[in-house]
C-alpha cells in the first residue's frame, strides 16, 4: 500500500509553480498556459473529481459545463470509483475518465487544469494547498478547511501560489439570492438589526461501532490521509466521520456554512467580538461525539447572527426559513433554493420570489475564472470568513461555551488558553501538516 505522502512529481510541480511566481504571475488568478490551462470558453478545461460520494454531484454539474471534460476519478474506495466514472454517460466526451485511488495522480498531469475536491473535511485543506503548489487550481467543497488554522493558512497559500480557489458556497451563484441580497442592500427591510438561521434534519442513531479490519475495497490509509492513524470502526466510513472530532466538525461544519454565509453576506459583517455556542447530544446514546442540537450565537457588536440546528428534529410544525433577516421596516426570509419572501412589520406579504436553481452556475463561474481569468462569485478568503464562524462556533462549543475573538482578524483574544487548543489540529501524520 502506498503511504499517503506528498509525490516527488507534485514537488516538482510546485517548483514550477515557484518559478512561475518568481516571473511576477503570483498575481494572477486567471490562464497559465505553463500549467497547461485552457484559455478561452471554447477551449476545453480539463478537471479531476476527488472524492464519488458528493463527487458524483461535481461530475453531473461539470457535465452542463461548456467545453469541461472530467480527465480524472479518485476515490479511496474501488467500489466508488467504479459507480463515479459511471455518472458519466456514454459517449458525452471522447474518452473516459482514467480511475485512481491517488488524487497526487491528478496532480502529476500537467495537462489537468483543475481538481474537484469532495472527499471528507479533513482532506479539504491538505490536498488543496498541495493541488495549488503543484500549479493547479481548487474547486473544494465546504466547509474547505478542518479548523481554524487550516482555514487562515489555505487562504495564505491561495494567496502565495495566485491560483484560482473556490469554496462550493452555491448561493453565491443563484441569481434569487443575489437579488435578494440586492433587495437587502437597497433598504427593502429598513435599516438591518439580526439575523437567524436553521437547519432541521432527521438523521437516526450511528450506533455502537466495532472495531474491525476494514473491507477490502477501501483503502483505509489513504482514507485518513493526514489524520493520525487510528483503528477502523465499522459505523465510521462513508458518513458518519461528520460526528467524530478527529475527523469532522459536527453539523455546523457540515451544514452551518451555507446558512451562514448568507446571514454574514446579507448583514454585511465579518468577524465578530463573540460567540457563544450551546447544546448537546440529545436524542441517542450512541458513538455520535459532535451535537445533534445545537445553538450558535454571534455578536458583532451592532448586529448579531444566531444559527441553530436539530439534526435529529424535523420541527415540521414551524415551517422554519432557511435565513431570516430582521430590519427595521420588516423581516425578510430566504428558504433553502433561492426564493424569498418580503414582510412589512405588520406581518403582510409585500414581495415574494420563487426560483429552483442547481449547480451549474457555480461550477461554470469556476471554469470561466481558471479559463478566462473573470472574478470568481466569493473568493476564498471571504468564503473562510463564513467557514470561520462555523470553527468559532464549535470552539466555543467546546472550551467555556463563548470566547472572545478580535473582530479585526478572526483570531482568538488573549488569555483563553481552553479555546486556544481547538484552534489547531493536535497533530497531522507525518508529511501531511500544512
Amino acid at each position: 500500500m502506498e503511504s499517503p505522502q506528498p509525490s516527488r512529481r507534485s514537488f516538482l510541480g510546485t517548483t514550477l509553480s515557484a518559478a512561475v511566481t518568481a516571473g511576477g504571475a503570483a498575481a494572477v488568478t486567471g490562464p497559465n498556459l505553463l500549467l497547461g490551462q485552457a484559455k478561452g470558453a471554447n477551449s476545453r478545461f480539463r478537471v479531476g473529481v476527488m472524492g464519488l460520494g458528493r463527487g458524483r454531484a461535481h461530475i453531473k454539474a461539470y457535465g452542463d459545463v461548456p467545453n469541461a471534460e472530467i480527465a480524472y476519478v479518485c476515490d479511496v474506495d474501488s467500489n466508488r470509483l467504479v459507480t463515479g466514472a459511471s455518472t458519466i454517460p456514454e459517449g458525452r466526451q471522447e474518452k473516459p475518465p482514467e480511475k485512481v485511488t491517488d488524487f497526487r495522480r491528478i496532480l502529476d498531469d500537467p495537462n489537468v487544469d483543475a481538481i474537484s475536491i469532495a472527499a471528507p473535511n479533513f482532506w479539504h485543506t491538505p490536498a488543496a494547498i498541495l493541488a495549488m503548489k503543484a500549479g493547479k487550481n481548487v474547486y473544494v467543497e465546504k466547509p474547505a478547511s478542518y479548523s481554524a488554522h487550516e482555514a487562515m493558512r489555505l487562504v495564505e497559500v491561495a494567496k502565495e501560489t495566485g491560483r484560482t480557489i473556490m469554496m462550493g458556497n452555491q448561493r453565491r451563484s443563484y441569481p434569487g439570492v443575489k437579488l435578494g441580497i440586492e433587495k437587502l442592500r437597497s433598504g427593502v427591510i429598513g435599516e438591518l438589526r439580526y439575523a437567524r438561521s436553521y437547519y432541521t434534519g432527521a438523521r437516526e442513531t450511528i450506533g455502537t461501532g466495532k472495531l474491525t479490519q476494514p473491507p477490502a475495497e477501501l483503502d483505509w490509509l489513504m482514507w485518513q490521509g493526514p489524520v493520525p492513524d487510528a483503528p477502523y470502526k465499522d459505523n465510521l466510513v462513508p458518513y458518519n466521520w461528520h460526528w467524530h472530532w478527529l475527523y469532522g466538525g459536527g453539523e455546523l461544519a457540515n451544514n452551518g456554512p451555507h446558512g451562514l454565509d448568507i446571514a454574514r453576506w446579507a448583514m454585511g459583517v465579518d468577524y465578530p467580538e463573540r460567540v457563544s455556542c450551546t447544546g448537546g447530544r440529545y436524542h441517542y446514546d450512541d458513538d455520535q461525539e459532535t451535537p445533534d442540537t445545537i445553538t450558535a450565537v454571534y455578536d458583532f457588536g451592532k448586529v448579531g447572527i444566531t444559527w441553530e440546528a436539530t439534526s435529529c428534529h424535523q420541527r415540521k410544525p414551524e415551517a422554519l426559513p432557511f435565513v431570516s433577516i430582521y430590519g427595521s421596516e420588516g423581516k425578510f426570509d430566504f428558504n433553502s433554493a433561492a426564493g424569498w419572501i418580503v414582510y412589512d412589520k405588520a406581518g403582510k406579504e409585500v414581495e415574494k420570489h420563487v426560483e429552483s436553481p442547481g449547480d451549474v452556475a457555480h461550477f461554470t463561474n469556476f471554469a470561466d475564472a481558471v479559463r478566462d481569468g473573470v472574478p470568481v462569485h466569493q473568493t476564498i478568503g471571504d468564503a473562510q470568513i463564513s467557514t470561520m464562524l462555523c470553527h468559532l462556533g464549535n470552539i466555543a462549543y467546546r472550551s467555556t461555551g463563548s470566547i472572545q475573538v478580535d473582530p479585526k482578524t478572526g483570531r482568538l483574544a488573549p488569555e483563553q488558553s481552553a479555546a486556544d487548543r481547538l484552534w489547531a489540529r493536535e497533530a497531522y501524520r507525518e508529511g501531511w501538516g500544512v
